[in-house]
């Protein structure tokens, strides 16, 4: 019989199908099967075990490094080779010697990365702040671990962490290394894994261990008496803004703005660069000095070098005569990576889950873990303790009658049975009676028997202790403040990257050439922005949109007004139409979650020119309550262009308006019912996070639809929805008021 072809089995085009046995199978799988079976087991590994720090401030391949470091007894020996180092620790982690011998360098003194380094170099290991200088290979340098690390490994052997298989499971590694001070907070991390990222910034050892106390002390204690910003390696300056250290502190994302130190070298007519910005290289800057000389934007520069020797980091500017140094370096700060940003994204691990945590919340986690350090270290200690006074009393017992101990050793005939018959002889168990009779001849004596049995006392007293202490929380976090007191004094440095409270944020830059001149602005419903001038708006035709898009707001305006973009992620956007390009009708315009650097899905909902900051904001939110907050709420001092917490996250935002003078305003529900009311019948909160009051009563299953300005509505007898006072229900929407006309866009 012809053998019956199989439904997944498919004939070669062209031939013979038994022409060399070939045969082809085509399996369908859907593509959201394929990426749950094959790829999201490679992104969880990614994220779990490689790109993402733990509590304990380290990554799998720092802690498999500097544990192999120090069961190689470098943390109290002289150095070794990097290639041993690098060679025993595939052992552990086996990715390649190259990727091993990149994390050593990274953690190195002699690089520069961290302010508390863990590796004591010696060699050419390159540095932090030169993309080009590049490290020398690990047969020609030498290594061991800092003395910094006795905090890293402090009684990792008494049970203080877990220990798993390594890769083969042919030794043990620990899961966390028992750290005594918050290294999560005081090393400079950074990972990119699959679909996330962390990022965290380095703060003083001293003060995050004063930080750490208050808060054992005080959990709601004032983070920023103790923790005065984040340090970075580099040193440099970096520009105080309470509101940005604030949102890293809280929300454990942000971003801080650091500048070089320079010196001006008055004889010498030169400017000497010796301290720049930990996100940024010497090459970096170098590079667009360069461009800006080349441009002729920089006319006052003669030459600039790099004059880095072994005293330091040196960038040399030979001024032209007559230059200002001041006002130049002014204009540099802003044109160059001489000052820069460090953008933190405090993404952790907890138990195998990655989570954004602030500080206060970091040290919450931390304490707890290290807490449950210390209680295994004790219930270790106690244990051992316990033994010995177990061993202690029973050899006790042999004080009764030595003789009757060497008797009955003596006249038993076996061996194996000498233990038996001092458990009969005495009364002690099995492991007293071996440890009895291991004890050697010379030593039953009644001396060392008495000196021995003399540290019951003492070994009882130090168990009520021990036990006293794991009972009392008190006693364990006293244990803690000691710890990091004697690890902020041994290991305190003073701050290299000092707090720039006072500076001119506008200095350096240029002032716009041209004058205003007037421009139409709109905003499309799906984010696309437009600045068009009157002429070409004649000229320009219909205004042209992508399919689905529609306007959502236009105004006129003049060509340098300040603009505020709120998006649903309760974030308010500055900017100016100066930022903008002056468009066309026949063009979709500038995409504003692209422009404005949003998060991904986040969204623009309104648009407002705040101009002197006069004048309120109305928000209307599903759960019936409407916020007015003062536009003066979203004036700062500082150039800031994003801000947090424009208005309350407690309800999903419906609509919003801005109000110069009282109006009225419709208010509609879910389930078809209408709301007129006075904008003066809601008061003005002074934070921007207020989640105001209510004002539309709602049914079951109902929310606020959407609420505008009553003159933009249908509504022909607007007497029948209209209430005095607040909340009301209003009434069912008539047909009549109901009906759908072009109606007019709210021009702000």
């Amino acid at each position: 019989m012809p053998k019956k072809k199989q439904p997944n089995e498919t004939r070669p085009r062209g031939g013979n199908p038994n022409v060399m046995g070939l045969r082809a199978a085509v399996l369908d799988q859907p593509i959201t099967e394929t990426l749950e079976t094959n790829y999201m087991p490679y992104a969880m590994s990614v994220i779990v075990s490689r790109a993402i720090p733990e509590i304990d401030g380290f990554k799998p391949s720092h802690r498999k490094l500097l544990y192999t470091m120090y069961k190689m007894g470098l943390l109290t020996g002289g150095r070794t080779k990097s290639a041993n180092i690098v060679g025993q620790t595939m052992r552990l982690n086996p990715h390649g010697d190259a990727a091993i011998y990149d994390t050593m360098v990274r953690l190195s003194r002699g690089y520069g990365a961290l302010l508390a380094p863990f590796v004591d170099s010696k060699g050419n290991f390159g540095k932090a702040y030169s993309r080009d200088m590049s490290c020398a290979a690990p047969r020609y340098t030498e290594a061991k671990l800092t003395s910094i690390c006795q905090e890293l490994f402090r009684d990792i052997d008494s049970d203080t962490v877990d220990f798993v298989d390594n890769y083969d499971s042919t030794m043990k590694e620990p899961v966390l290394l028992p750290t005594t001070f918050p290294n999560i907070l005081v090393s400079a991390n950074s990972g990119i894994a699959v679909g996330m990222a962390s990022q965290f910034c380095g703060f003083n050892l001293r003060e995050v261990c004063e930080t750490a106390i208050a808060y054992l002390k005080n959990p709601d204690c004032d983070l920023f008496s103790t923790l005065l910003a984040p340090d970075f390696p580099t040193g440099g300056e970096l520009l105080w803004d309470a509101g940005a250290v604030r949102e890293i502190y809280e929300t454990g994302r942000g971003s801080v703005r650091v500048r070089a130190k320079y010196r001006y070298l008055k004889a010498e007519n030169l400017i000497e660069i010796y301290e720049i910005p930990y996100s940024t290289t010497v090459e970096a800057i170098l590079d667009k000095v360069a461009e800006l000389i080349k441009a002729g934007k920089a006319k006052e520069i003669g030459d600039m070098r790099d004059e880095t020797d072994l005293s330091g980091l040196k960038l040399a500017i030979d001024l032209k005569r007559g230059t200002d140094p001041d006002r130049l370096m002014a204009r540099l700060f802003k044109q160059t990576p001489l000052e820069d940003s460090f953008a933190c994204n405090f993404n952790v691990l907890i138990a195998g889950s990655p989570r954004v945590l602030g500080v206060r919340a970091l040290l919450e986690e931390w304490t707890a873990w290290r807490t449950e350090s210390v209680r295994r270290r004790v219930y270790f200690v106690l244990g051992k303790r316990k033994e010995k006074l177990h061993l202690l009393q029973g050899l006790q017992k042999i004080l009764l009658d030595i003789d009757k101990a060497i008797h009955i050793i003596r006249e038993t005939e076996r061996e194996a049975d000498v233990v038996p018959n001092l458990m009969i002889g005495f009364g002690i168990d099995q492991i007293q009676a071996e440890y009895v009779a291991e004890i050697r001849l010379r030593n039953i004596n009644r001396e060392y028997l008495l000196n021995r049995t003399k540290e019951i006392a003492d070994l009882e007293a130090e168990i009520a202790d021990l036990e006293d202490t794991l009972a009392n929380p008190k006693r364990v976090k006293k244990i803690l403040t000691e710890e990091l007191k004697a690890a902020a004094k041994k290991y305190g440095e003073p701050r290299r990257t000092t707090i720039l409270y006072e500076y001119d944020a506008a200095a350096g830059q240029e002032e716009p050439e041209e004058p205003p001149y007037p421009v139409h602005v709109f905003l499309s419903k799906q984010g696309y922005f437009k600045k068009i001038t009157p002429l070409s708006l004649r000229m320009g035709g219909a205004q042209k949109y992508k399919d689905g898009d529609a306007l959502r707001q236009t105004f006129e305006t003049v060509s340098n007004a300040e603009i505020l973009f709120f998006t649903d992620r309760c974030r308010a956007y500055r900017a100016r139409l100066s930022e903008f390009e002056d468009g066309k009708a026949s063009l979709l315009g500038d995409y504003l979650p692209g422009k404005l650097g949003m998060e991904p899905g986040e969204n623009v909902v309104y648009a407002v020119l705040p101009g002197e900051y006069s004048g309120t904001l109305v928000f209307f939110f599903a759960n019936g309550k409407a916020a007015r907050i003062p536009l003066s709420a979203y004036q700062t001092s500082s150039n800031r262009r994003k801000l947090t917490g424009a208005y309350s996250d407690k309800s999903p935002l419906r609509s919003m308006c801005r109000v110069d003078t009282e109006r009225e305003v419709a208010v509609y529900s879910t389930d078809g019912r209408c709301l007129v009311c006075s904008t003066a019948l809601i008061a003005a909160k002074t934070t921007r996070s207020a989640q105001g009051i209510g004002v539309l009563k709602l049914k079951k299953d109902a929310e606020l639809d959407r609420a505008c300005p009553l003159e933009n509505t249908p509504i022909v007898n607007s007497a029948r929805y209209r209430s005095r006072t607040l909340p009301a229900a209003g009434a069912v929407l008539r047909p009549e008021d109901a009906e759908e006309r072009q109606m007019e866009l709210d021009g702000l």
